[in-house]
Order: structure tokens, then sequence, then C-alpha cells
């Protein structure tokens, strides 16, 4: 049976000042938090009905209902299975390899979505701004499909790194170079910024470089790319060079 205190727990989970406070975030459906189960994340609890198949030890089980499971899911058509996981501890970044940059990247969807494209592109660090959206966020864990499991986040102030590193730093900017026709170095930061107002004019100013997706179409009148869409094109030319 889930209890008052199990349920109170997993909703206040939804919001980012519990998660940050109890050190947990939640996850579910068979896929997902089989992925999370069989990677280096810690598990916390495991809420499940019978047909849930697991090799978990009995103290981190808890059985429910199907009608118990959709009091605390937020998918439309639970399945089987809601994780609870520890939130692990930033790892150090590596200056090896492409690097993404999030600056202010506001909706879970955008996240999730950029998080499997650097895993689907072999990116393995992601560096974001302390107001790009929380990863453990349960939309953007539900997003991401399990790819969490393999891509490092990191949170902090921009500026400073960027003013630190070696790295070239590419920026993402209307006016600027035709990706298609630039050079790419294998080692680097590309910096995709926030959806309305793009990337923050301080950092513009502190890259090595500006990209800009060429628009082909006759009308020229398509004022801008979702921001995970141009991720997925930008990251296609970095891996084809």
């Amino acid at each position: 049976m889930l209890s008052k205190s199990q349920l109170k727990l997993i909703t206040s989970l939804r919001q980012k000042k519990y998660r940050v406070k109890e050190n947990l975030f939640f996850a579910e459906g068979v896929k997902v938090v089989n992925e999370f189960l069989n990677s280096e994340f810690k598990v916390h609890k495991i809420f499940c009905t019978s047909e849930f198949e697991h090799q978990l030890s009995s103290d981190k089980i808890e059985l429910i209902s199907n009608e118990e499971l959709k009091k605390i899911s937020l998918l439309k058509s639970p399945n089987q299975v809601l994780g609870i996981f520890e939130i692990p501890s930033s790892k150090e970044l590596s200056n090896e390899g492409l690097i993404v940059a999030l600056d202010d990247v506001n909706d879970p969807g955008n996240l999730g979505t950029i998080i499997r494209l650097c895993d689907w592109f072999g990116v393995k660090q992601i560096i974001c701004s302390t107001n790009t959206v929380d990863c453990f966020n349960p939309k953007v864990v539900q997003s991401t499909m399990g790819s969490l499991t393999r891509v490092k986040l990191n949170y902090f102030d921009l500026k400073p790194y960027f003013e630190s590193t070696s790295l070239p730093i590419y920026s993402t900017e209307m006016n600027g170079e035709n990706v298609y026709k630039t050079n790419l170095s294998k080692d680097a930061i590309l910096v995709m910024g926030n959806e309305a107002n793009g990337i923050q004019k301080e950092l513009l100013e502190m890259s090595s470089s500006q990209l800009a997706i060429p628009r082909f179409g006759d009308a020229q009148k398509t004022e801008s790319l979702n921001v995970a869409t141009a991720t997925a094109i930008l990251l296609s030319e970095f891996k084809r060079g």
C-alpha cells in the first residue's frame, strides 16, 4: 500500500525546491526506469505493479495497485513503474570533444530533446546556465528516454567558464557564418540560446566564432528554428566535419 508520506514525497518531487532538498527525482515507465536501474544512478525506491520484472532487493520495492500508480503518475497512461533515484554529484568537466552549452533554455521538452540528441551524436557533456530548466524536472527526465544516464550535465554561471577555457566557443546567431562553409574544431563548445531571446550579448561577445544555419526557402521569411531542431543540425555538421 502507498502511504500518505510516500505520496507526499513523490508529489513534492515535481517541484525543483523539493528535489534539491531531498536530493531525489523520479522517472516513470518500464523503459526509462530500467535505463536508470542499469546505470550508475542509485535507486532510492521503486513503486511498481506486480507486472514489473526486476531483480531488486525487497527493501527497494513497494508493490502498488494500478489505481495507486495513477495517483502518483504524471503520464496519461502509467506504465507499471515509477522509480525514485538519487541526484548524483556534479562530475568534473573534460576539455576533450564537443561540449554543448545552454544559455537559459527554458522548455523541458527542448532540454530533453537536446539531451537525446547529444546521446545520439556522442556528446557526453552539457553545461547549463543556472536559469536553464532543471534536467531532473519530470518532463525532462521522461523526454530523454534514458539518455540522461549517458550525458552528464553541470549547472553554473557560463561567463566565468568561458573566460577560463582555452576551447574555441561557437555561438549561434542569425547573422553568423554559414555553418556549411565553416571548418569546425573537434574539441569545442557549441552555445545554444534561449527560445525567445537567443544567447546573451555578453556571451556572444566572448565567442570565437558565430554560426548560422542558412535559410534555403524562396520566401526567406522564417524567423528562426526551434532550439532543439537547430541543435540537431549543428551537431550533425560538427560530427560530419
